[in-house]
């Protein structure tokens, strides 16, 4: 609903931004200019037409499977935190989100704030940095966004507006429905009971629509199953890691299958795709069962490709000395490559243009604790365009630290061998999004943002 908000406004000729002060996922990005932010607002970004930058989202929370989280702030890392630990910090990390957001506000005529979880968090709202507490910090007009898939969204509407105190009341606009399936006119008579019961306007019911794709925000979002029939000769799994980052890097395989126990069937294709705990994932890659299977399946012929933490994985050995993603000092690799990681307290998050082996040329970018060292002659994986080698690949086996690489066509095309096609172009998608916004609004004018 952000992104759409920011596509329609700037189809109007309005200067918007988007802002989230605080968010949680393991999909990130690195900014141009530097520093890393989650995607949702990479995409709200690309909706507004802008580069994306570390204002957008001052604080980005990375959790690391333990009910604590790397905590970057300003695109970077800052602490790693338990979630208690994390509030005790709220008035210092305050600062931060007004900064950034007044830095926002005093380049654009309007700025599209994205919330985080509930708003009726009762128990955190001394300590809100992203709700409510933002909202009536900054006098913003809001709107209340309710997801009808989830079920009681009378409840969740009514349940919300009750519980809101008179100054957050006061600066209500309404409320909209949204993921409705089916016929819309059959909500009709909800709207009225809505509108009636909380005295609020609703901005419009807003159907579920399968034909837009933008990236997703978080892992929360991933389709595991196989989209479409698989290419002959191209059968692709992709290990679901518990610790599993930027799955947006597939996205063009609509026919993988995301594995998380040993399958009955063989593969052409296994991807060990990126992980915010490496050594973490890699012993559960062991508990299950996955390590065996993948060995056994490269060992009869299928081709194994790892991404960043997956290509760590691909290694002898991962040693963490100072305890950077976990307690595991050194862990052992799967041995399918000839290199060697350690993890260090430098993050590396930067933007990187390459050239495959092939000749392709493609747009990507790092972001990793680890440092690998490669044994001398390997093949790379990529050049960087000054010239530098990345990756290694050796017979079936492809390791990268280029997350994005297989979200170019050509890229994918060479390394499985079969034609992939490009996906949809992105500002198509927000266009669409656009449209749907404008399309099925209701009195939007009282929004007051044109």
């Amino acid at each position: 609903m952000t992104t759409a908000i920011c596509a329609w406004l700037r189809r109007q000729g309005v200067a918007v931004a988007p802002f989230k002060a605080q968010n949680m996922s393991n999909n990130s990005y690195p900014c141009a200019g530097g520093g890393e932010i989650g995607r949702a607002q990479v995409a709200q970004a690309e909706a507004c037409g802008l580069e994306p930058e570390p204002a957008m989202n001052p604080i980005l929370l990375k959790p690391n499977g333990t009910g604590g989280s790397q905590v970057v702030v300003n695109g970077r890392v800052w602490k790693t935190l338990p979630a208690r630990g994390y509030y005790e910090y709220a008035d210092e990390l305050r600062t931060h989100v007004m900064k950034a957001y007044q830095d926002l506000a005093s380049r654009f005529d309007v700025i599209i704030i994205e919330g985080a979880g509930s708003v009726s968090e009762l128990n955190l709202r001394n300590v809100d940095l992203v709700n409510l507490g933002l909202v009536t910090r900054l006098r913003a007009p809001w709107l209340l966004v309710a997801d009808i898939e989830r079920g009681g969204v009378f409840a969740s509407v009514l349940g919300t507006i009750g519980l809101l105190t008179p100054d957050e009341r006061t600066l209500l606009r309404g409320f909209a429905i949204n993921k409705f399936r089916g016929d819309l006119s059959l909500f009709d008579g909800g709207v009225s009971i809505l509108e009636q019961r909380s005295g609020a306007h609703c901005f419009g019911v807003f159907p579920y629509a399968n034909d837009i794709s933008i990236d997703a925000e978080d892992s929360l979002a991933l389709r595991t199953d196989a989209q479409s029939p698989a290419p002959p000769g191209a059968r692709v799994a992709i290990v679901r890691f518990p610790s599993l980052s930027n799955a947006t890097d597939f996205r063009l395989l609509t026919w993988a299958n995301w594995v998380t126990r040993p399958p009955s069937i063989d593969y052409d294709v296994v991807i060990l795709p990126g992980s915010k705990q490496t050594a973490v994932d890699l012993a559960w890659l062991r508990d299950v069962g996955l390590a065996d299977w993948v060995l056994q399946q490269h060992q009869r012929g299928a081709k194994v490709i790892g991404v960043c933490g997956g290509f760590q994985m691909l290694g002898r050995t991962i040693a963490d000395p100072l305890g950077v993603e976990s307690k595991t000092s050194t862990a052992r690799g799967l041995g399918l490559l000839p290199i060697d990681t350690t993890m260090a307290a430098d993050k590396t998050t930067q933007v990187r243009t390459a050239t495959t082996r092939g000749g392709v040329p493609f747009a990507a970018y790092e972001i990793h604790m680890g440092v690998t060292s490669i044994d001398a002659g390997v093949e790379p994986f990529a050049r960087l365009d000054d010239g530098r080698a990345e990756g290694a690949c050796v017979g079936k086996v492809s390791g990268t630290y280029l997350h994005g690489a297989l979200e170019h066509a050509d890229v994918c095309s060479e390394l499985l061998g079969v034609p992939v096609a490009p996906g949809a172009a992105k500002r198509e998608q927000y266009e669409r999004l656009a449209d749907w916004f404008e399309q099925h609004g209701r009195g939007l004018e009282q929004l007051g943002l044109v």
